[in-house]
């Protein structure tokens, strides 16, 4: 069994370690340190504030807790320590270690009920070494995570994703705000449910599905997914594979090397390819699709439109005005662009 070393945090306890009321947003409430160098892990969990983690830091564990007005405090902008204290009795605060992990958490006692007079947002800034392994999770606020190696996992239900300069494999949910990805590397899978999602600078296998906003791509190289319900889609400088689809919007994407698979159920399509991989699908339901490509090299045309335009040399196959099908250059990747309700434009 492992050993336990769980410490209760208690209102009544926070004096024995520099508690105080907070006038200001920055001041932490209280700060615990854990140094043990067997600490690998940790967990932190809160019912109504933020969450952030940083990494790549020197002498072990600092957990500072935050506690911050909600609502106002009913038209009071900051409360006396007694005041804070009263609140607290609310919630039942742990903050130690269990095992090699350590652990912080602020949850509502089950027998209290709602009261928005009483009500605060906690939470938790944590500085770690680079080594470790997360588990996060937030009902109301933001969480923010960075310079990381190891597996991450982080979820909330009320506010935004911000990630940068993580090494491993990511996994990251809210329900109700926007991601922000920069510098990772590894295995990313990002999901919102109510948020645009920023990516730039990652490599590896990378998953990021909005079911709300736009997407932006910047700087990817790997096995890439990106797909929205409701927004567009951007991307400049990719290479790899890029899979990317929207059912709201359009899709813009420039100096792409590699393969691409992209689709729209509602808007039209652009795409520049520097160098081709192993296949180009381009289907747009409700526009156009334009693209600009090398023709130096062997493909196999199935290009259909309303129109479609494209310079053909060394072509072997049949070319109408609504469908080019056949070989250039001797045949090679698949080349196969649709648009059902526009044209099909290539390198005009």
């Amino acid at each position: 069994m492992k050993k336990k070393q769980l410490l209760l945090i208690m209102c009544t306890l926070f004096a024995s370690v520099a508690c105080s009321a907070q006038s200001d947003e920055d001041k932490p409430y209280v700060t615990k340190n854990f140094t043990s160098a067997s600490l690998k892990e940790l967990t932190v969990e809160t019912s109504g504030g933020s969450i952030s983690v940083t990494g790549g830091q020197s002498g072990g564990f600092k957990v500072e807790m935050y506690v911050r007005p909600n609502n106002n405090w009913n038209g009071k902008k900051e409360l006396s320590k007694e005041e804070v204290e009263d609140r607290l009795e609310d919630y039942d605060i742990l903050i130690g270690t269990e095992g090699d992990r350590v652990v912080a958490t602020a949850k509502r006692k089950n027998n209290v009920k709602w009261n928005n007079d009483k009500n605060v947002s906690i939470g938790f800034k944590v500085f770690t070494p680079r080594n470790v392994a997360t588990n996060l999770k937030t009902s109301g606020g933001s969480i923010k995570i960075a310079s990381l190696t190891g597996e991450q996992n982080f979820t909330t239900s009320g506010g935004s994703l911000k990630i940068d300069d993580l090494d491993g494999m990511i996994q990251g949910r809210t329900s109700g705000g926007s991601i922000n990805v920069t510098n990772c590397r590894n295995d990313i899978n990002l999901h919102t449910s109510g948020g645009s999602i920023k990516a730039e600078a990652l490599k590896g296998k990378i998953e990021l599905k909005t079911s709300g906003g736009s997407i932006e791509l910047n700087s990817l190289d790997g096995e890439i997914e990106a797909h929205t319900s409701g927004g567009s889609v951007r991307g400049d400088n990719i290479r790899g594979a890029l899979n990317a689809g929207t059912s709201g919007g359009s899709v813009r994407l420039a100096n792409v090397s590699g393969s691409l698979k992209a689709n729209t159920s509602a808007g039209s399509i652009e795409v520049e390819l520097k160098s081709l991989g192993k296949y180009v699908e381009l289907s747009s339901s409700a526009g156009s699709v334009r693209v600009t490509m090398p023709l130096d090299k062997g493909v196999d045309l199935n290009l259909k439109g309303n129109r479609v335009s494209i310079p053909l040399k060394n072509f072997d196959g049949e070319a109408e005005k609504d469908f080019v099908r056949g070989k250039m250059n001797g045949g090679g990747v698949p080349v196969t662009l649709s648009a059902s309700s526009g044209s099909v434009y290539v390198n005009q």
